[in-house]
């Protein structure tokens, strides 16, 4: 029987899937890690007070980059070049979400719409990973491996996901709501589409390294198909929902720094 768990643990079983799983991950925490350091660097002189919390989620999804090539290094594997079609991170800008890179290359001053747009994307973009964090940790929080770094990974990104909350809610206070409402829905109906896509890419690869047969590789599809069809339909409404969090100023303190996988 097909499950989250049994498929996941078929990915970690095998070496070679196991390495593009880890290196798709660690590029695009790495990807992830790079943009909130610009944007912490360029943040307009009005909200200042702000960049701190924007660098320490630029250090926390650099030390998960760490953490999955750490998880590779300890099996022996080195990463392997990501296939630009499972390239999440890459196709959410390239396709007009969140800051365009050319922006945070330059050194010209970030406005407040630019910080209002940034959290709004990273709120849709939390949930996704908190969401799959969650699941991964449902079901491995345990295991002697990977353990550690699941619990981790998992409890930033709920830190993410309500730093998010609060701060779109203060600007929503400000008189940004509307900007946000609009920003929110145009972002999560693009990602749930991008996810998709990513999704059946990263089960395509996974398919030909393990050999699934093409019932299974069908199977596979057809979830994720039904997946997107009910966020199409509402689903994606989750995603722009704000309310305050129980956790306030989650991203207020230091950084954990990453365990040592020996």
């Amino acid at each position: 029987m097909l499950s989250a768990k049994s498929l996941f643990q078929e990915i970690l079983d095998n070496d070679e899937s196991f390495r593009l799983f880890c290196s798709i991950a660690a590029s695009g925490e790495s990807q992830g890690g790079w943009e909130n350091t610009r944007i912490a660097a360029l943040v307009p002189d009005s909200e200042r007070a702000l960049a701190p919390k924007i660098t320490r989620h630029g250090v926390d999804e650099d030390k998960h980059g760490r953490i999955f090539n750490a998880l590779m290094k300890k099996r022996g594997l080195k990463s392997v070049p990501v296939p630009p079609e499972t390239d999440y991170t890459m196709l959410l800008e390239q396709h007009g979400i969140g800051l365009a890179h050319e922006k945070l290359k330059g050194e010209e001053a970030l406005t407040v719409q630019d910080v209002v747009t940034y959290l709004s994307h990273s709120r849709v973009t939390e949930q996704r990973a908190s969401e799959q964090m969650d699941l991964l940790r449902k079901h491995f929080a345990d295991h002697p491996d990977l353990g550690r770094a699941v619990r981790m990974i998992s409890a930033d990104e709920d830190n993410h996901l309500a730093y998010c909350h609060e701060e779109l809610l203060r600007f929503a206070a400000q008189g940004h709501g509307r900007a946000i409402q609009r920003t929110l829905r145009e972002c999560a109906l693009a990602e749930i589409r991008i996810y998709r896509d990513v999704s059946l890419a990263v089960m395509g690869h996974m398919g030909r390294i393990l050999g699934w047969s093409r019932p299974k590789a069908a199977v596979l599809a057809a979830g994720i198909h039904a997946v997107y069809a009910w966020e199409r339909a509402a689903g994606w409404r989750r995603m722009v929902s704000l309310k305050m969090p129980e956790r306030r100023d989650a991203l207020g303190g230091p950084a954990t720094s990453a365990p040592e996988f020996a």
